[in-house]
């Protein structure tokens, strides 16, 4: 699927309108449910079985159909919110940001959030230990340097940052069979841009790169250009959405079912049928394969035409998270590990193994939890955040500080 097969209604006057001066509430619901799903990976990390002793739970030899979905669904998470963190950028330009200042303010958040991801939130969310040799590349990280791109292309004309965008989606795929050794020396340059893995260095430092960069400028790009059907009539709006949406989703079945192009895992029979077609939505996260990004970017688009009908109301609590979704982001992971910390100590009497997460991690044989309990967990944590993301979203209404805005 390329960017002209997907249905542009015609920049008629009467199809544009005053762009709005608040939130979009849509993009606020879409972002918070995806906040609320991500929650779940999350409570999985730290107490389920199958990651405390280093199982993948998407690999069909050993999980199950329960153990797969609960990963699985939680894929739609940094696809969607990468995508959208680009429409509100468009959209700070709607309400009347001068591009200088979403230059400046993407390149400043953009080191904010690298510098977060190799410090606080390594050292005090995922491992509960200060490793100043060891260092973790992964969603902030990639969100962070995504913004520091387009801070550095926002001058271009919106068709120019769209198509570099789609260009960067479309095409990473392509060069799947370049190794990082064909680079010599600059050999950590392209595991950065497009291969998973962990860099040595000489000097002793080892950096784990989880969010190869390639892909992720572009999705933030393409979600950049895309917020420009804000300015349309909003029934003009819902249709496109909803046709995109179904385009790309379409897209994925037929590019997948081809297992020639867009991923670099090919989707094979299984003994069940179920599994079949669990090994056909297995697709490629680290990077996002263009099957990836069309099978989680396309429902996304399709969730927000249908967020724009009159039953959304019924799901305003999702907004909440949706307006704070960096303070949430931060904060609730140390909850979980904390938690996670805790009730191993009351359980199995050690938590010493949660400490420092690493793939050289020894967990006791007898420790994990079933997925009930993570599901537990997932819903305490996400009820308990919100009085504290509603307050904190008061808040940043209240308040226009400079500084309000990189949190």
């Amino acid at each position: 699927m390329d960017s002209s097969s997907i249905p542009i209604p015609p920049s008629t006057p009467e199809r544009v309108i005053t762009p709005p001066a608040a939130r979009i509430e849509s993009v606020d619901i879409l972002r918070g449910i995806i906040m609320v799903v991500m929650a779940l990976d999350h409570a999985r990390y730290f107490f389920h079985w199958s990651a405390l002793h280093r199982f993948n739970p998407l690999d069909l030899d050993h999980t199950s159909e329960w153990v797969f979905l609960t990963r699985w669904v939680t894929h739609f998470c940094a696809p969607i919110f990468s995508f959208l963190a680009g429409t509100g950028v468009y959209l700070s330009a709607m309400r009347g940001k001068s591009k200088s200042d979403l230059s400046w303010f993407l390149f400043s958040r953009g080191l904010w959030l690298v510098f977060l991801e190799l410090t606080l939130l390594g050292w005090f969310g995922w491992r509960f230990s200060i490793n100043l040799t060891s260092y973790s590349f992964s969603t902030l990280w990639s969100l962070g340097a995504s913004m520091i791109v387009l801070a550095a292309i926002i001058r271009l004309p919106v068709w120019a940052i769209t198509t570099f965008g789609l260009t960067l989606i479309l095409t990473h795929n392509a060069f799947d069979g370049i190794k990082p050794e064909s680079w010599g020396s600059w050999s950590w340059l392209w595991s950065m841009l497009h291969v998973t893995g962990t860099i040595q260095t000489a000097s002793g430092f080892s950096l784990r790169v989880g969010y190869p960069l390639l892909p992720w400028f572009g999705v933030m790009a393409a979600g950049y250009g895309f917020g420009a059907v804000y300015r349309w009539d909003a029934s003009v709006r819902q249709r496109w959405l909803l046709y995109a949406g179904v385009a790309a989703t379409l897209g994925f079945v037929v590019l997948r079912l081809t297992n020639i192009y867009g991923d670099l895992t090919p989707w094979t029979h299984q003994p069940r049928p179920l599994f079949t077609v669990l090994s056909f939505l297995n697709c490629t996260k680290y990077p996002p394969s263009l099957c990836f990004l069309l099978m989680t970017i396309g429902p996304g688009l399709i969730a927000l035409s249908l967020l724009e009908r009159p039953w959304a109301k019924r799901i305003q609590p999702f907004r909440v998270y949706g307006q704070v979704p960096f303070f949430y982001y931060m904060l609730h992971i140390p909850l979980i590990h904390a938690l996670a910390v805790i009730v191993s100590e009351v359980c199995f009497g050690t938590s010493a193994y949660l400490f420092g997460r690493s793939a050289r991690t020894i967990t006791p044989p007898e420790v994990g939890f079933s997925l009930p309990v993570v599901y537990l967990v997932w819903i305490l944590v996400v009820l308990a955040f919100y009085p504290a993301c509603k307050w904190f979203a008061a808040l940043k209404r209240r308040r226009r500080e400079a500084w309000m805005s990189y949190f």
